[in-house]
């Protein structure tokens, strides 16, 4: 079987961003990734294939949601260095419980057998863990990797989403490996809030704006490298090669003891 692992975070962070950069370095070592989109939004792999690709539910509506009818060819896409990827999508905006979508189409992946065709499998998640729907990732993924940045409101949702790990863990094998810091111009808070949950703080992405250029390219710096300036791209390639080496040598999970809320906003309140 596979490692799988799942990318949380509150909207807007990078999750998709730091996904495939992610994804398409650990498929340059040599390991078969797919990638799944898990946010009605269905823009994750935008980076890799640089289109939308066509969602579960859309290939569903096809067949009038006989789940029995639909190939893995269907819904499954080939990007950027061969990475694989999938859209789950979702209803449309204001119908429907996107959350529902997300575990109905991961159980249909899970039912076409496909795991086995991969050594990672990468998650990422839409950051409203509230949602039972939303999680439902965390029923497959062993680890989990939170993306945040040094403000109140990512905190704040990091630590939900921490605690929210913790408690399925009580019923499934997952745990939280580590705080992912993105458009960071300082790593000491997170690596505060790191500390105060026991957890790693994996890395520290700055702030590069030729990340968010080839983002809205719909591609990634390794596919745009020519056109970056030889410094700033070795930079964030190491960067990446740093996060891809974790993900692949960790070797301890720690027991992470989430904050209350009401410490969050004591804390973190007075330091941001």
């Amino acid at each position: 079987m596979p490692q799988f692992f799942a990318i949380y975070g509150k909207g807007g962070i990078g999750k998709s961003t730091i996904a495939s950069h992610i994804s398409i370095t650990l498929q340059t070592k040599g390991y078969r990734v797919l990638q799944i989109g898990c946010d009605p939004k269905h823009d994750s792999t935008f980076p890799l294939t640089g289109k939308l690709i066509p969602t579960v539910v859309e290939v569903l509506s096809k067949y009038n949601f006989h789940f029995e009818k639909i190939t893995s060819e269907e819904i499954i896409f080939k990007g950027y260095k061969r990475v694989c990827a999938v859209e789950l999508g979702g209803p449309p905006a204001g119908v429907g419980c996107g959350g529902y979508v997300i575990g109905e189409g991961i159980r249909l992946l899970s039912n076409l057998d496909i795991w086995n065709d991969f050594d990672i499998i990468i998650f990422d998640v839409l950051g409203d863990v509230v949602c039972g729907g939303f999680s439902v990732p965390l029923q497959y993924a062993q680890y989990v990797a939170i993306i945040a940045t040094d403000d109140f409101d990512s905190i704040y949702a990091a630590n939900r989403i921490a605690t929210a790990v913790k408690e399925k863990s009580k019923v499934y094998p997952t745990s939280l490996i580590g705080i992912i810091g993105n458009k960071c111009t300082s790593s000491k808070i997170l690596e505060k809030f790191c500390k105060d949950i026991n957890t790693d703080l994996i890395s520290i992405i700055g702030c590069f704006e030729e990340i968010n250029l080839a983002r809205i390219r719909g591609k990634t710096i390794f596919e745009l490298h020519k056109e970056i300036p030889t410094n700033t791209y070795q930079s964030i390639s190491k960067i990446f090669e740093e996060i891809a080496d974790f993900f692949l040598t960790f070797k301890e999970v720690k027991e992470t003891a989430p904050l209350s809320e009401q410490e969050i906003f004591t804390i973190y309140r007075e330091k941001l």
